[in-house]
């Protein structure tokens, strides 16, 4: 016999159920975090990258390696993702980036990748292409790029400039945006003496100042600049008006900024480099620690040229 109070409990049965089935599935190791909420912030693409440099919106960017940490990072607002090559260092402990392969790289790149797509994230994906997977030939280049590509990146990046340009424009006339990669170039650090500022005379200003135009001409959307000066790092900034230009050591001046995320969490294995600061001091947890890295980049407070910068 139905009454009022049993249709009452039905509803409130087939509401629970309903609940239950649309709820995100939980694990034994917890559950990822929500991403930022996608009527907030649109997709990151290109032409929305365009557009927050013609705004003057500063573009974050931080390394990540693996799923958990990409949702982090999302959630916490940061618009680029790069799963640099550093893991080699900071997740295998290795003396340097030139030990990294493909294979580790489209493993990490596709964890990545995962964990964006579990939390509906919106974050630009960008890889690494490691140590010896692009210098052989362009088609050689191709081949990597494609299997990052297939592991979920959005973008591959590439060290060096000069002889780099015409891989660049071979991999973007084929459908593969690429990041470019100037100054201190890790995977080439032996040949540069060591891990030292870069175009510091006018000699060396000039060649790298030719290298990124050149890079920007083969058609290379961004462009990290790694332990540039400041001043040559503005002054590129401002003549680059299609590559946006992401510092690391490179001063307030660029487009936007990257770091290595274990380092702003002040957690590193070696010496900690000194365009780095450690947010998570600050914060209560680790996306507290990324929300203010996304802010302080906002608002001009971080890097700080006088302390963070040469």
């Amino acid at each position: 016999m139905n009454t009022p109070q049993a249709d009452t409990a039905r509803l409130k049965a087939a509401a629970a159920e309903t609940a239950a089935a649309t709820a995100p599935a939980g694990t034994p190791y917890g559950t990822l975090p929500p991403a930022s909420p996608l009527p907030q912030r649109r997709p990151v693409s290109l032409p929305r990258l365009a557009q927050m440099r013609e705004a003057g919106d500063k573009i974050t960017m931080l390394t990540a390696y693996d799923a958990t940490f990409a949702a982090v990072a999302d959630a916490a607002g940061v618009e680029c993702i790069l799963v640099g090559d550093s893991l080699g260092m900071v997740c295998q402990g290795l003396p340097s980036t030139v030990g990294v392969t493909l294979d580790t790289m489209a493993y990490h790149t596709a964890s990545v990748a995962r964990g964006l797509h579990r939390v509906q994230g919106t974050a630009w994906l960008v890889a690494d292409l490691p140590y010896g997977t692009y210098a052989e030939s362009r088609e050689q280049a191709l081949r990597s790029a494609c299997t990052l590509m297939q592991a979920g990146a959005h973008m591959v990046k590439l060290e060096g400039g000069g002889w780099t340009a015409p891989t660049v424009e071979f991999l973007v006339q084929r459908g593969v945006p690429v990041c470019a990669h100037l100054g201190l170039t890790p995977q080439t650090v032996h040949a540069l003496g060591g891990y030292r500022v870069q175009g510091k005379t006018d000699s060396a200003a000039r060649t790298l100042r030719n290298e990124a135009h050149a890079l920007q001409d083969a058609g290379a959307a961004m462009l990290v600049l790694e332990m540039v000066p400041a001043a040559l790092a503005a002054d590129l900034t401002s003549e680059l008006t299609h590559c946006h230009t992401i510092g690391i050591g490179a001063g307030s001046g660029t487009a936007g900024q990257v770091l290595v995320l274990h380092d702003m969490l002040g957690m590193n294995l070696g010496k900690m480099p000194k365009f780095v600061h450690n947010f998570m001091q600050d914060a209560g947890s680790v996306r507290g620690a990324i929300e203010a890295y996304v802010q302080a980049v906002k608002q001009g407070r971080f890097p700080d040229n006088a302390v963070h910068a040469w």
